[in-house]
């Protein structure tokens, strides 16, 4: 004969003695993750709680989930920092590589001023004038 099923109460926890527990544990477990269900768990004969079936996040205490969330921050924190540095090692790096690739255009122009003087070659001016634009800018 199969036991009748668990049915919700509200509010109150439900108490249950131990031997009706010990057959129906899969059930009160289920109802507790499902419905938010506390069962309170007594010995036969007893009304006095013994232990407490009870939602897991209602398990959890005030003192661990503000440890949780310290924790969180602290790692919130150090991937910011991370984050932070990496950008400024970019910059650096960018502003490193944007002055050497400057650098090495001066000397271009200056050799190809030093081959083909200013106003000798039209395609020539063209290029000076647009990189002297560019540069501006």
């Amino acid at each position: 004969m199969a036991a009748p099923a668990l049915t919700h109460h509200s509010g109150r926890p439900r108490s249950m003695p131990l031997r009706e527990l010990r057959t129906r544990l899969t059930q009160v477990i289920a109802m507790a993750e499902l419905t938010d269900t506390v069962t309170l768990v007594t010995r036969d004969g007893d009304p006095r709680p013994l232990a407490a079936v009870v939602p897991a996040a209602a398990a959890r205490s005030a003192a661990q989930a503000r440890a949780d969330d310290e924790r969180l921050a602290a790692v919130t924190a150090g991937w910011a920092r991370r984050l932070e540095e990496t950008h400024r090692q970019g910059a650096r790096r960018h502003a490193a590589e944007l002055r050497a690739v400057t650098d090495a255009l001066a000397e271009v122009w200056a050799e190809l001023d030093r081959r083909v003087p200013p106003g000798t070659d039209a395609t020539v001016d063209r290029l000076r004038a647009a990189h002297r634009h560019l540069s501006r800018g």
